[in-house]
């Protein structure tokens, strides 16, 4: 999104205090807002490094907000979680630190209204294709495989 606008380093500041204080950010989104602000990237630099300082930005809380919604909002899995925040390039520690905000009961409790939930809508009368598209859908949901094919085993019975 190029914009023909460009700001001033003053208002680009200020704009991107409010798109922080929105909602949490990571810094791959502050830098490609700047970017489009039309920043230099010295002012970019001096940008984040001042949200930072003022605590508009921060990786580690970002990570756990990002774990947290999106576990109990679109009931992700860690496998999904883990590779969306490594695609927004956060660090292992905060990805580690964040998969504890979701407790083994939580997630379990949550895999299984959605594995149960699914198993039910699947109105297939081949249960091999039954089985895969159950498989698909919790494998794109983000959960760990050998936690679907047992559950997949248990649901047959």
């Amino acid at each position: 999104m190029n914009q023909s606008i460009s700001y001033t380093f003053e208002e680009a500041k200020k704009k991107l205090e409010a798109y922080c204080a929105y909602q949490e950010r990571c810094h791959k989104e502050v830098v490609s807002k700047l970017w489009d602000l039309g920043q230099k990237q010295n002012e970019i630099d001096e940008i984040v490094s001042y949200l930072i300082n003022q605590n508009f930005l921060n990786e580690e809380r970002f990570a756990c907000s990002f774990a947290r919604g999106k576990h109990r909002i679109k009931s992700w899995g860690r496998v999904r979680i883990v590779s969306e925040l490594k695609f927004r390039t956060i660090s292992q520690r905060n990805i580690t630190t964040a998969l504890k905000e979701i407790s083994e009961e939580q997630y379990h409790e949550t895999f299984d209204k959605l594995a149960e939930r699914n198993w039910e809508s699947l109105h297939e009368r081949n249960s091999l294709k039954k089985r895969k598209k159950f498989c698909d859908f919790l494998l794109r949901k983000g959960f760990e495989s050998e936690l679907v094919y047992e559950k997949v085993k248990e649901l047959e019975k």
